[in-house]
């Protein structure tokens, strides 16, 4: 364990009940940790793979004293507890576990790119994002998250689903 850092997680499910899904995964992320922010729940349309049903996504905040590659195994380890089979790539999950951002670190290790590479293009992650850290600035881009979404184009629909997650 080092000293707490802040860390911005994404989830998403479109298996089951994708609500319950997000809310189980939450708990087990935020066991070692503590669950500082979590986004409402998003409603969004698939974006690589688009022949699959609709997600639920949310980000949370969570101050960790893991390291960035324990976070990650701890995420491998919650996905695959609840079941997620990789049988195609962007195909349908019952959880989707992401690491946006570690502080402010950039991180280059095998399985494990932050800040996510492809976050900046992503209304689902943006847009929860925004939510609970719309001034938080991408370390490597240098804009804030609420500039980055002001910056999609059209496209990638997202509707916030729930009051709270």
């Amino acid at each position: 364990m080092t000293l707490p850092e802040l860390v911005y997680l994404s989830l998403g499910s479109n298996l089951g009940d994708r609500a319950a899904n997000l809310h189980a995964a939450i708990a087990r992320l935020a066991n070692p940790g503590t669950l500082k922010a979590a986004s409402r729940l998003y409603e969004t349309e698939p974006v690589d793979f688009r022949d699959q049903p609709v997600f639920l996504n949310c980000v949370i905040a969570l101050e960790t004293g893991r390291t960035p590659l324990d976070l990650l195994a701890l995420a491998l380890e919650i996905e695959q507890g609840m079941g997620r089979q990789r049988a195609r790539n962007k195909g349908p999950r019952i959880i989707d576990i992401d690491i946006l951002l570690f502080g402010d670190r950039m991180i280059d290790e095998p399985g494990l790119k932050v800040p996510h590479p492809a976050m900046h293009e992503r209304r689902f992650v943006l847009a929860p994002l925004a939510e609970i850290a719309p001034a938080v600035i991408h370390p490597t881009i240098k804009k804030t998250v609420r500039e980055l979404l002001g910056a999609l184009p059209e496209g990638q629909a997202v509707r916030i689903l729930s009051a709270e997650t």
